[in-house]
């Protein structure tokens, strides 16, 4: 991490702990070790995104081949938080046995995500044209150019760990570095029975109560903070009417945390609630309505056999 990005993270870990409620950006959740932890989520049979979303690649594979690249033109795949592109190499592999001419530009904010996928791309897909890049979404898309068409991926419903006002700013954001014809493949998991949202989010393997707190063993990494993560805990809840889970940490009891690097000082009352990330589940109408507000067209939705997950495709006019 260079100097400016450390700058932006510790600016953006006070100003969240300085709130109230108090509140850490999920973003920061994708270091190294979060991302590898992310990965063990990724695999329980509980986080049934996965599942489903793969379900949709391996069944519709052709459909959505011949629905990104209808004119059978070079154009470049770029995905947004490819991490290990468990998923996408089921497209990948697809595109490459028909022909088809493309190149795959994954970018991921862990540089050792971008690592592993290249070494895994290399040796599977040895044809593939890969260009992995790591850091912002947004600023390497806008650095990209080239006049091919772009068919961008934002997997695994990822846009639901933004707030609807963040979302829709971002969305906005992604259309005006793209050009007319450019299209979006994006996941949303949709409302569900909440006991099968809450089982994939409040595990009973451990892993999700560890990639929270492996946060704040990351504050105290890069931060010279003091966290005792042994004294807090995680918990997930889920509004069924408004789709929205959240994921906090409580505080066991009262305490104060020091930040050796900002000499900042954080107290924290016995219950206190740290807002840590929000996964958004949403309908069909929304989907159209968030389209329709960052001037996307939505050409067809892709949806797995128990409606539990659709990928969207879009395109802009």
């Amino acid at each position: 991490m260079n100097l400016t990005e450390t700058t932006e993270f510790a600016s953006d870990v006070i100003a969240g702990l300085s709130s109230h409620p108090k509140q850490l950006s999920s973003k920061y959740f994708y270091d190294d070790r979060g991302s590898m932890i992310f990965k063990d989520i990724m695999q329980m049979p509980e986080y049934y995104l996965t599942d489903c979303e793969l379900e949709i690649f391996k069944n519709q594979k052709a459909d959505i081949a011949d629905e990104i690249n209808p004119n059978g033109i070079f154009f470049e795949l770029i995905e947004l938080g490819a991490g290990d592109g468990f998923k996408t190499i089921v497209l990948l592999n697809y595109l490459v046995q028909q022909k088809i001419n493309f190149q795959y530009i994954p970018i991921d904010i862990s540089a050792k995500a971008n690592e592993n996928l290249q070494y895994a791309l290399q040796l599977s897909l040895p044809n593939l044209a890969l260009d992995c890049k790591t850091g912002d979404y947004l600023k390497l898309i806008s650095g990209l150019t080239g006049a091919s068409p772009k068919i961008i991926l934002f997997l695994g419903s990822n846009i639901g760990n933004l707030t609807e006002n963040e979302s829709l700013s971002f969305l906005k954001q992604l259309r005006n570095v793209l050009n007319k014809g450019d299209k979006l493949l994006i996941g949303f998991d949709l409302k569900k029975d909440p006991e099968i949202i809450l089982k994939a989010y409040n595990d009973p393997h451990g892993h999700t109560t560890a990639f929270n707190l492996n946060l704040l063993h990351r504050i105290n990494a890069e931060l010279g903070a003091n966290f005792n993560t042994d004294y807090f805990y995680h918990e997930e809840t889920y509004d069924h009417q408004t789709g929205t889970a959240k994921s906090f940490l409580i505080s066991k009891k009262d305490q104060s945390v020091r930040f050796g690097k900002t000499n900042n000082i954080f107290r924290f009352t016995a219950n206190e609630k740290i807002l840590m990330e929000i996964s958004q589940k949403y309908d069909e109408t929304m989907i159209n309505n968030f389209a329709k507000n960052s001037r996307f067209t939505v050409e067809r939705n892709f949806i797995d056999s128990r409606s539990w997950f659709i990928d969207s495709l879009w395109k802009v006019e």
